[in-house]
């Protein structure tokens, strides 16, 4: 059914400068049978070019290339679901490394919970080299927790789930959750999709191990922070009612939810946006429009 164990999919724009870097670490990877399937979110850089140079280079691994139009990280990640030839799809960002051996781990992992039909997926630390990190370790070996838990979890008083890290998950598994496509959107946080899962009740198993070295690139979307979210207010908005809504957000925090959305939204989209989007009444939504201006009025004064 499957061509390869692994798929490393990478979706990239505009990053032939730096995408070179991940290149060499999976050329340097213990495990090989996986395939590197980029797809290039409409770049206008030499990005195609080079590819057209490593595809012909003689590689342990196969590399697959495609360009599309830009329309952001989740709609590449749907059409690299669309493609993949891996038992596993495991999504890289186009500025970042994997350790030497990171692809053998996963493989390892996946062999632990095969027989294990609640688990999805596992999950690895990130971090700036292979044994430092910003994240907190747990105790255990391994937990297994749904991606609802990572905003609940404790020890010793720290959440040590909610963190950058490295998410892999069965490819059929995965394209059952698609991203959402909302027109003139370029952003969709993977979260609606994670808590999805997590809400039918899947489960995926946590490492400490570090296999992801990354950096915060100007031009990523880490950096982008949240003008991501608020130029994309449909995307925004679901991310959001979806979440209170697996986690039974009381009336009140609901309410509190949508007053916050609406200050985050109120510079740059008109009212009836910001309803439509966390699917609000627009008197409400009006109404704490009006409730936030006289508070930043008394601020002033």
């Amino acid at each position: 059914m499957y061509k390869h164990r692994i798929t490393v999919f990478t979706p990239t724009y505009n990053r032939a400068y730096i995408i070179g870097n991940l290149y060499e670490s999976l050329k340097r990877q213990s495990f090989t049978d996986f395939e590197w399937l980029v797809v290039d979110d409409g770049s206008s850089d030499n990005t195609k070019e080079l590819f057209d140079k490593w595809i012909q280079e003689d590689n342990p691994f196969e590399i697959r290339y495609f360009y599309k139009p830009n329309g952001g990280k989740h709609r590449a990640i749907n059409k690299g679901l669309e493609l993949a030839n891996g038992e596993l799809f495991f999504t890289m960002d186009s500025d970042d490394i994997l350790t030497d051996d990171a692809l053998e781990k996963v493989d390892f992992w996946f062999d632990g919970i095969k027989d294990n039909p609640e688990l999805c997926g596992v999950v690895a630390n990130c971090g700036y080299s292979p044994t430092e990190t910003v994240n907190h370790f747990f105790s255990e070996e391994f937990l297994d927790k749904t991606l609802l838990d990572v905003y609940t979890y404790t020890e010793n008083g720290h959440l040590v789930l909610y963190a950058e890290r490295a998410y892999i998950f069965y490819t059929n598994f995965h394209r059952k959750y698609p991203y959402p496509e909302f027109e003139g959107e370029n952003f969709m946080t993977e979260g609606v999709v994670w808590h999805r899962m997590a809400h039918d009740g899947y489960k995926v198993r946590f490492y400490n191990d570090i296999i992801w070295i990354f950096e915060y690139m100007n031009d990523g979307l880490t950096k982008a922070g949240s003008s991501a979210f608020i130029n994309n207010p449909m995307g925004y908005g679901l991310w959001l009612k979806e979440k209170a809504q697996y986690e039974k957000k009381s009336f009140l925090q609901k309410l509190k939810m949508i007053y916050t959305y609406t200050n985050d939204l109120s510079k740059t989209h008109p009212s009836k946006v910001i309803a439509k989007s966390i699917s609000a009444p627009l008197f409400l939504v009006d109404f704490f429009l009006v409730v936030h201006r006289v508070k930043n009025r008394f601020k002033r004064s």
